[in-house]
């Protein structure tokens, strides 16, 4: 073909909007484990190195419902500016445990942390503005459907915690930018679309961005694979800094963290406390089974952030737990899940009960489907607080008139 014949050809589109740094980043940073251990799950999933040091910005605060909300952003080396947020009682004494809060994948990317956060009511609309595509408040069937109506980083905070919540790699202020969309991605949404005009549905901006990112992070994945790092190893990246800048916050207390995730974040929790020993304990929930048990049914319950290149070369999905130095660690699992078979969640709760030192796991059963319930939540909440309460002279949780400010 020759270069005249080219010119007439149409433009291709980037398929990495708003990320077209990623791989020039990927390429000269690679993460340095504190351990063998880590280090070979680092280069399983090609964990980015992240900044020595984050800064952030704290872009609002207000105090209500006993807990003060700020609004906190910071520039890692590559991709979009994140959002996070940081809630933590309105009157407390001396450093509480940090819990960095991992939400889950649910389908939804065009919103990430504002889903466990809940913010004043004239906050909605410039939280919202701060995701991919400017997108407004979080659908409250969200919150309904899989957290039980809880926004649960301001309730884990109103019981004596230090939150932190943030975007990660490829949700809300961390999304792709799919304005102009890559043609397979285009192809597909326009499907969509058709079937929505079908059902006489008019889909929200939202919406069709959700269907856009579903559709993309197969050509993310196929990135991250050229790129020799994969989805969950840079959503790990993302995780490792915002655990750091959790650290770092005042009021909150170093050596006493911990992380929670339910369903995709249940996963990025395991990840994250396997490559840092800053994680004392954490809790794992509706994210637990064994890799046979998803062949064959299973495989397209799950994104990119399970089915990782390589990993199954470490040991079984529970083995990412006994990679990790925590002291704790509680892992839910929900009876009735639709995305993972009753037999694999059995298998792995053997698994871990057989090579776990005693006091290390805890397994808990729940009836019911696919959901993060509000006596769920009690109970991991019951298990942080159980095991980040190093000594009495922490005093956790105490309250005084002076408040902690940012």
């Amino acid at each position: 073909m020759t270069t005249a014949d080219m010119a007439g050809m149409p433009i291709r589109p980037s398929a990495l909007g708003r990320y077209e740094d990623w791989p020039a980043y990927a390429a000269r940073h690679h993460f340095a484990a504190t351990s063998p251990s880590a280090q070979q799950l680092v280069d399983t999933l090609g964990v980015p190195a992240t900044a020595p040091v984050t800064e952030y910005r704290v872009e609002t605060q207000t105090e209500h419902d006993g807990v003060i909300t700020s609004r906190l952003s910071w520039q890692l080396g590559f991709g979009p500016r994140t959002s996070a947020w940081f809630v933590r009682p309105a009157r407390s004494t001396g450093p509480l445990p940090g819990i960095l809060a991992l939400h889950c994948h649910g389908g939804i990317k065009s919103h990430g942390a504002e889903r466990l956060v809940l913010l004043p009511r004239e906050e909605e609309n410039v939280a919202g503005a701060t995701t991919a595509a400017g997108f407004g408040p979080v659908p409250v069937q969200l919150r309904e459907k899989l957290y039980g109506g809880r926004h649960w980083a301001t309730w884990l905070a109103q019981q004596g915690f230090a939150v932190l919540a943030h975007d990660a790699f490829m949700w809300g202020s961390r999304g792709f930018g799919l304005e102009t969309q890559p043609w397979r991605t285009a192809q597909a949404v326009n499907g969509q679309q058709a079937l929505w005009r079908e059902a006489g549905v008019e889909p929200s901006p939202a919406d069709l961005y959700n269907a856009a990112a579903s559709n993309h992070e197969e050509t993310v994945a196929k990135a991250a694979t050229l790129l020799g790092t994969s989805i969950a190893g840079t959503v790990a990246h993302d995780d490792l800094a915002a655990l750091g800048i959790l650290a770092s916050l005042p009021g909150v207390d170093p050596e006493r963290l911990g992380c929670t995730g339910f369903s995709g974040g249940g996963g990025r929790a395991m990840v994250l406390a396997a490559l840092s020993p800053l994680i004392r304990s954490y809790v794992v929930t509706c994210t637990m089974t064994t890799f046979a048990s998803l062949l064959p049914a299973y495989l397209d319950a799950h994104s990119w952030l399970l089915h990782s290149p390589g990993l199954s070369r470490l040991g079984d999905w529970p083995d990412l737990v006994m990679r990790s130095t925590a002291g704790a660690v509680l892992v839910q699992y929900a009876l009735a899940d639709q995305l993972f078979p009753e037999a694999g969640m059995r298998d792995a709760d053997a698994h871990l009960s057989e090579r776990m030192p005693a006091g290390r796991y805890t397994g808990s059963f729940w009836p019911g489907p696919h959901v993060f319930s509000t006596a769920m939540q009690e109970e991991a909440a019951a298990f942080l607080s159980s095991n980040l309460q190093a000594d009495e002279a922490h005093g956790f949780p105490t309250t005084d008139p002076a408040r902690t400010a940012l």
